[in-house]
């Protein structure tokens, strides 16, 4: 991954940006097309690695990374997408606790966009951009983690109420009674009422929403965060899987919604308590999940490459143009993202 997509920032030295797509165009190299959120998960798959692997060089590329996304954003930490800013403060809290980068400005931007992103409109919530008239899980799951994260950080004191809210939205609004898995958002009118729900189904929710649950669960004497984190992961394992594989969602956005839902079934199966059948649940779909991608990988330049559905065989393309999702950064991070989730479940049990 370092190899093939890590470049620096329009020649300048001490930083470091993931390239959209390998083999490389030249637009590519110039970052004209960079995907804010696609890098947030790249810090986060450098923590990871960090974490399970520390060493100098990594440490440099980390804080490269941060100082690219600054410059590339042209000097800011905000955009107009909640999802993208929340992404973002997730990964830069985990590069603070595992590198010290200095994160306390970008943080405070970027959790008082998120604090000003809730109104009534549709019942609450945090909308997915400014100037829209849609909410979804997409900007609230991540929101709500990070309220419940920051808050022991430096955030401010009804920051964990805040990330009640916004799931106590999400899972009265979003989540279909019938299967128990969560709907993407609604569209709402301008006077407040609910014009639509989009009842399309993306791991990406799931695994935000369960991300958020086990969060609440932390200190939690109810049982209710619990309990629904338990429903979701029997959800997942119901809807969303095939031979305790996680479905795919091709390339571009989609190419991390499985990674994402990876990266949460781990915490889940950690922190839920070990007499819950539903972690040994979502263990099973980690490994389950990793060994299928390791087991289609394919051989390209440096190292592995990864297919945007692990239970197939990956295909390596072989030039800028050949438009194969196996291109995108946004596949190739999913794929690491689900090993260094199953690698972390490993540490954990010894």
């Amino acid at each position: 991954m370092v190899a093939r997509h890590l470049r620096r920032v329009w020649a300048l030295p001490g930083t470091r940006l993931g390239v959209a797509g390998w083999p490389q165009s030249i637009g590519n190299r110039l970052h004209v097309h960079w995907n804010y959120w696609w890098q947030a998960h790249l810090l986060d798959c450098l923590v990871d690695a960090q974490e399970r692997q520390p060493n100098a060089a990594r440490a440099g590329t980390i804080r490269g990374l941060v100082r690219g996304v600054r410059v590339r954003n042209f000097g800011a930490w905000t955009n107009d997408y909640y999802d993208d800013i929340a992404w973002l403060g997730l990964a830069l809290m985990r590069a603070h606790d595992c590198e010290d980068v200095p994160v306390t400005r970008a943080m405070t931007a970027i959790a008082a966009q998120l604090r000003a992103g809730w109104t009534d409109h549709g019942g609450g919530g945090i909308w997915w951009r400014r100037k829209d008239l849609f909410k979804n899980v997409p900007a609230n799951g991540p929101a709500a983690i990070l309220f419940a994260r920051w808050s022991t950080r430096g955030g401010e004191r009804a920051d964990p109420q805040r990330a009640r809210s916004v799931t106590e939205w999400m899972s009265q609004v979003l989540v279909d009674p019938a299967t128990g898995l969560l709907w993407d958002g609604v569209y709402v009118e301008e006077d407040g009422s609910i014009r639509d729900v989009v009842k399309v189904i993306y791991t990406y929710c799931q695994g935000v929403y369960l991300g958020a649950c086990v969060e609440l669960a932390e200190g939690d004497t109810s049982g209710v965060w619990i309990e629904r984190a338990e429903r979701t992961i029997g959800a997942v394992a119901a809807h969303l899987n095939d031979d305790d594989v996680l479905r795919g969602r091709g390339g571009g956005d989609g190419g991390l919604f499985a990674g994402i839902l990876a990266r949460y079934l781990a915490q889940a199966a950690l922190r839920l308590p070990t007499s819950s059948p539903a972690a040994a649940t979502a263990r099973g779909l980690v490994v389950g999940s990793a060994s299928a991608a390791w087991r289609n990988r394919a051989l390209a330049r440096s190292g592995p490459l990864f297919g945007p559905e692990w239970s197939q065989p990956a295909r390596v393309p072989r030039t800028a143009g050949h438009r194969r999702a196996e291109r995108d950064l946004s596949v190739q991070l999913a794929g690491w993202m689900v090993l260094e989730a199953a690698a972390l479940l490993e540490r954990s049990t010894g």
